[in-house]
C-alpha cells in the first residue's frame, strides 16, 4: 500500500476520532460554576482543552488506523463477511 494512501486513511480516522472524543470531559458554564457571557448558549463549554482532544484524537486514531491496515493485511474481516443478505433472505 503507498505511503500517501496510509496518510490518507489515517486523515479520516483522525477527524473521526476528534469528533468522537471531543464531548468527553467537558461541562458547561453552569456546571463549573462560572458566569456566562450575555447571550452565550447554554451548552457552551467551560473547559475546552484542545489539546487533550488533539492527543485522544491522535492516539485513538492511530490505535484504529493501525487496525485497519493489519485487517487489510491479515484478512480478519473481509468484503464476504460483512454480506447480510443471507440473513436477511435475499437470494445471491
Amino acid at each position: 500500500m503507498p505511503v500517501l494512501s496510509i496518510v490518507a486513511i489515517y486523515l479520516l480516522f483522525w477527524v473521526l476520532s476528534a469528533f468522537l472524543v471531543m464531548p468527553f470531559g467537558v461541562k458547561t458554564h453552569d456546571e463549573l460554576g462560572i458566569e456566562k457571557v450575555p447571550g452565550q448558549a447554554e451548552s457552551a463549554p467551560g473547559n475546552f482543552r484542545a489539546r487533550a482532544i488533539l492527543m485522544r484524537a491522535t492516539l485513538l486514531s492511530a490505535v484504529l488506523c493501525s487496525l485497519y491496515i493489519a485487517n487489510l493485511y491479515q484478512g480478519w474481516i473481509t468484503a464476504a463477511d460483512l454480506d447480510i443478505s443471507p440473513l436477511i433472505g435475499l437470494k445471491n
